[in-house]
């Protein structure tokens, strides 16, 4: 009997990939009779996303999108430059297609934003007045929750867990290790930036080393017991990386074994030192640290004492000041994760709050969606998708109960093909409903 479940999310999957879900068909274009002003901050996924579609509902609405950089670099499907079989070009965007929309982008620093006066204040020393503001200021990470880590190691210890430069280091480390080293990967702690993200890289550099140096094995040291998609990752690694045998290339340290997780780091000898005391040292040695909000969320005081932006749920209004929005991967959107793909949902959500708001209308409770693929070998990649709601009493973001899903375990070669080839088109269609 055919498994209904999974045909259901394999359609579901497909409309990803074809154009990156229901939530943007059909959205209308509005033309109010204000132009008001909204500044956006942030050109990452979710500044970006919410931008385009203020400009959807409102042609006459007036949006200025501040981003430091001109060009962006996208972290999905960053893992793959790791490999050598993708480019850091191929994964950079710039903000031409959200200028024919109507956006005025701004090439800035914003220095901070005074609440009072209403105003985004910039290190070029020019203050943007707003009716509505919205923050998308991503995520900075804890060096100081492991011992010998530091922002100034990175060179030396990368992160890479914002593509770019860092990205570019850790490929380069792992050219040049010898064939027979070892690459340790020290995973952060919940929450944190896509959670498949840690067990893809690793997934992802076991497929070079493979190729190329195939005497040499990835150690992942985890402070968690569990992660996303675990079954479909070890079942992958099993068939593809001999996981769990005398010649596995990759091992999985879980936090309840005696490995657990990394609290400190001796950056001269690549060696992570783990809560229980084992010493696992690494010709290449690669921490991702604990997260939290991007900086500006701090200096701008929308951080509570969790480290990240309380919101309400219903229009991703900060709950710390009014008229001001945090969407993307520094605000707290319970069950929803942080994810390029959920920090697009939000900004869609936002923006028909802010255009509701600014006309004297009610906000509609929101729904949310959220997919994911990760690319573990050649022509294999497995996938989640999930489908969120607002609860009844607007305080949280949570599951519908028998939504979405993820790859099945029993699925074939092909079937492991196919959400390869609907990775690449998701990730296409994705980048063209952000960016143009």
């Amino acid at each position: 009997m055919m498994d209904m479940h999974n045909i259901r999310r394999r359609t579901f999957l497909k409309t990803l990939a074809a154009g990156t879900a229901a939530s943007v068909l059909g959205f209308p274009a509005i033309v109010g009779a204000a132009s008001q002003r909204v500044v956006v901050i942030g050109g990452g996924t979710g500044g970006a996303t919410v931008a385009k579609y203020l400009r959807r509902l409102d042609s006459n609405l007036d949006v200025t999108l501040i981003e430091k950089s001109a060009i962006y670099t996208t972290c999905y499907m960053s893992n793959e430059v790791l490999n050598g079989e993708r480019t850091l070009e191929s994964l950079q965007f710039n903000y031409d297609g959200l200028k024919a929309h109507g956006v005025k982008v701004v090439v800035d620093e914003v220095t901070g934003i005074d609440y009072n006066g209403k105003l985004v204040l910039t290190k070029g020393g020019i203050s943007y007045p707003y009716d509505r503001c919205v923050l998308s200021p991503g995520i900075d990470f804890k060096y100081d929750a492991i011992a010998g880590f530091s922002e100034a190691a990175i060179d030396t210890v990368p992160h890479a867990w914002k593509a770019g430069p860092q990205t570019l280091v850790l490929r380069d480390q792992l050219k040049a290790m010898q064939n027979g080293g070892t690459v340790v990967i020290a995973a952060p702690p919940n929450p944190y930036r896509c959670p498949p993200a840690p067990y893809e890289r690793a997934s992802q550099i076991a497929y070079y080393l493979k190729k190329n140096k195939p005497n040499s094995k990835v150690i992942i040291l985890d402070p968690k017991t569990s992660f996303t998609k675990q079954a479909l990752f070890e079942q992958a690694w099993t068939e593809l990386y001999g996981y769990k045998t005398d010649n596995a290339m990759i091992e999985w340290w879980a936090g309840d074994t005696k490995a657990a997780g990394v609290v400190e780091v001796d950056v001269a000898s690549k060696t992570a030192i783990t809560q229980f005391g084992d010493r696992v040292q690494g010709a290449v040695l690669n921490v991702i640290p604990p997260q939290k909000a991007g900086k500006l969320a701090f200096d701008a005081d929308l951080v509570d004492s969790t480290g990240w932006c309380p919101v309400n749920k219903l229009t991703f209004e900060s709950t710390r000041h009014a008229n001001v929005h945090v969407i993307g991967d520094a605000c707290m959107a319970d069950s929803l994760p942080k994810s390029g793909f959920a920090a697009n949902s939000e900004g869609k959500v936002c923006a028909a709050a802010i255009y509701a708001l600014l006309n004297g209308q009610e906000v509609e409770s929101p729904s949310f969606s959220n997919g994911c693929y990760s690319l573990v070998g050649k022509d294999y990649a497995i996938s989640v998708v999930g489908v969120y709601r607002l609860s009844d009493d607007g305080k949280i973001v949570e599951g519908i109960p028998g939504s979405g899903g993820t790859s099945s375990l029993t699925a074939t070669a092909q079937d492991r093909l196919f959400d390869a080839s609907y990775a690449y088109s998701w990730y296409n269609n994705f980048t063209q409903d952000v960016f143009n």
